[in-house]
């Protein structure tokens, strides 16, 4: 399972954190990775929250991104204005995952991050 990440400039890893644990919890499940669009590959709470979880962060370029909106379920006008993308999160979750994958938990809010869940589809 895959944990697709969304989070503000500066966000915390404290919140990506908060964010993840109520979306595993929702799902009775643990995530084996963090997603986030690649645009964000810089920010410092990232990477913090995936060396704290001893987990890989996969990122993901715009058109794998892009690409995976079609399947989100949750839709942002105010990350579709800043980012171009209206579901960073569940976007996120659903490349990561690939084609035919599935979203099990749409984004949850944690403070300034969001957590959405994907699954591979099963072979």
């Amino acid at each position: 399972m895959i944990a697709g990440i969304g989070c503000r400039r500066g966000c915390s890893a404290e919140d990506i954190l908060h964010a993840l644990h109520v979306a595993c919890a929702d799902a009775g499940r643990r995530a084996a990775a963090l997603a986030a669009p690649a645009f964000k590959a810089d920010e410092p709470g990232l990477r913090e929250a995936s060396r704290l979880l001893g987990l890989p962060l996969i990122l993901v370029d715009a058109a794998p991104l892009s690409a995976a909106q079609a399947r989100c379920v949750t839709r942002s006008p105010r990350a579709e204005r800043a980012t171009g993308v209206a579901s960073v999160a569940e976007g996120s979750a659903l490349a990561a995952v690939g084609a035919g994958g599935r979203l099990l938990l749409p984004r949850v809010i944690g403070g300034a991050a969001t957590c959405a869940l994907a699954e591979k589809a099963p072979a």
